[in-house]
């Protein structure tokens, strides 16, 4: 019987980030354009932030449909996990881990531009 390994954090993230952009349509000339001021970075702080809450704090924030503070857009965007499992958590730490990439791309494609 073949068992499929598990994918590493990294691959998970360049999954997201794949998925971010053919499903969800967020292309990089997008994020160049719509999130110049490091929005991109905060809405990933916020996901980072909810993967590690107590599960009280997750059960809470999601009953209540609180918003993150200094989430940077529309409340309809903010999509936190579920549950509150390892892979719940893993889930918002694989969003923000591609929202970080999505970052660091635009800010290079920045630099390139100078």
């Amino acid at each position: 019987m073949f068992v499929e390994q598990a994918k590493s954090g990294a691959e998970l993230i360049a999954a997201e980030r794949k998925r971010q952009i053919e499903q969800e349509g967020w292309k990089p000339e997008d994020d160049d354009k719509k999130h110049p001021a490091g929005q991109l970075a905060r809405a990933a702080e916020n996901y980072v932030r909810f993967a590690a809450e107590p599960d009280i704090a997750r059960d809470y924030q999601r009953k209540n449909g609180h918003t993150p503070g200094g989430w940077p857009w529309h409340w309809s965007w903010w999509k936190p996990s579920e549950g509150n499992l390892a892979t719940d958590r893993i889930r918002d730490l694989v969003k923000a881990g591609a929202l970080i990439a999505a970052e660091i791309d635009r800010l290079q494609r920045g630099e390139a531009k100078k």
